[in-house]
């Protein structure tokens, strides 16, 4: 569970928000807080990746005009300028998160279904002990 949660939170597309995040969700769930934090660092290529793509899909979700910046072009404003940003950014950025928020969920319970499989299958040919936690 905590790796799932690691790598849905890791791709919200909001920058500099996802150790907390990740932080917020280990503590209400009873996650392993290293295991989230380490998948979600882990992650940050992923997050930048799909930054652009939610961005797109909150533009779709909500008819609005594209946004013509790139990802470079995103980062650069960002590190240049953050209040800028923030005042330019910031309805795309709700419709990104929103975008999010309908995939976000569906993805952790199948991450969390798949990842249980592999590693219950890899502890076991290699003789380690299951754990029988909670399941969905």
């Amino acid at each position: 569970m905590s790796l799932a949660f690691g790598i849905v939170l890791g791709t919200f597309p909001v920058l500099g928000s996802t150790t907390v995040l990740c932080a917020a969700a280990a503590l209400i769930f009873g996650l392993n807080l290293p295991a989230i934090q380490l998948v979600n660092w882990l992650i940050y290529p992923m997050q930048l990746f799909l930054l652009v793509p939610f961005i797109r899909m909150g533009e779709k979700l909500f008819r609005a005009a594209p946004l013509q910046l790139s990802l470079a072009q995103i980062l650069s404003m960002v590190r240049t300028d953050m209040p800028h940003a923030v005042s330019t950014l910031w309805l795309t950025e709700i419709h990104a998160i929103l975008a999010w928020w309908l995939t976000g969920p569906p993805a952790i319970f199948l991450l969390y279904i798949l990842l249980s499989r592999v590693l219950r299958q890899v502890a076991s040919s290699y003789g380690l002990p299951v754990a029988m936690d909670a399941k969905f």
